[in-house]
């Protein structure tokens, strides 16, 4: 479960690059009802914040860099983003953005793992993170597809302090690892990870990739607006024992996205 306490190593931002930001700021807000709100004079065609029911969820901008893909970004809260720099550095990681301060806000930076998936932290200031999660139209779970699932829990056990658990998915379908922040129980788990082929990957150049998975109250409710708003689904909409029912998804400019009704109880 996430909350919005916001544990060291914990998630508690995102956002989204994404070429065309009124289309994408559409695109999310017909799929999971968030309403959106360009941030300063410039209109909304830079970026702003998504929000549900009132409160701030997930962030949106326009990507730039040369040769990205448009995908969303996750951040984790860390009490020091200069010293987990550190860490990145000596692990093998890569600094993408280094560390900067937005106004009282927080202090942020992204990297990527030494395999190439690309993730954020934040230090929190005034702001700690998203308002609203583990709710319809919010974040509920993190992901990563990887392919050394051993390296990746070394490196990110070193930099965010996680503990992992893993399981044996059903029918054969591999281990699946358990993500928990640092001296937390296992109510706590917030995300897992699970090792694939390069060849799987194919949505990133083979190189690993964090996704988010956004609760919705009916999955297929809102795989019919991803499908109906130029989105595409790449697995689903399914059944998981244990969990809910699950569609791995892709908006229109193939930014990947998780839509997940939870089992009750």
């Amino acid at each position: 479960m996430i909350t919005t306490d916001f544990a060291p190593g914990s998630p508690c931002w995102r956002d989204l690059g994404a070429p065309d930001v009124p289309a994408a700021a559409a695109f999310y807000g017909t799929v999971l009802g968030w309403d959106y709100e360009p941030m300063g004079e410039s209109g909304d065609t830079e970026g702003g914040m998504f929000k549900k029911d009132g409160k701030v969820v997930a962030g949106l901008g326009k990507l730039t860099e040369e040769g990205a893909r448009p995908a969303w970004m996750i951040y984790y809260s860390v009490t020091d983003a200069d010293a987990t720099t550190q860490t990145v550095r000596r692990l093998g990681g890569t600094v993408r953005v280094a560390p900067r301060d937005l106004g009282e806000w927080g202090r942020m930076a992204q990297y990527s793992d030494p395999l190439g998936g690309e993730f954020a932290v934040w230090q929190p200031g005034t702001t700690k993170g998203a308002e609203l999660v583990d709710q319809p139209g919010s974040l509920s779970w993190t992901e990563l597809y990887t392919t050394d699932a051993t390296a990746a829990k070394e490196f990110y056990g070193s930099v965010l302090g996680w503990q992992f658990g893993d399981m044996e998915l059903p029918g054969g379908g591999g281990t699946y690892t358990l993500i928990t922040p640092a001296g937390l129980g296992e109510d706590r788990m917030q995300g897992g990870l699970m090792e694939l082929t390069a060849k799987d990957l194919s949505l990133a150049d083979g190189r690993p990739y964090w996704h988010p998975v956004f609760a919705v109250a009916d999955c297929d409710a809102a795989v019919a607006q991803v499908t109906g708003n130029g989105g595409t689904v790449q697995m689903g909409p399914a059944d998981a024992e244990g969990v809910g029912r699950l569609a791995v998804c892709l908006d229109p400019w193939n930014a990947d996205f998780v839509v997940l009704t939870p089992v009750q109880g």
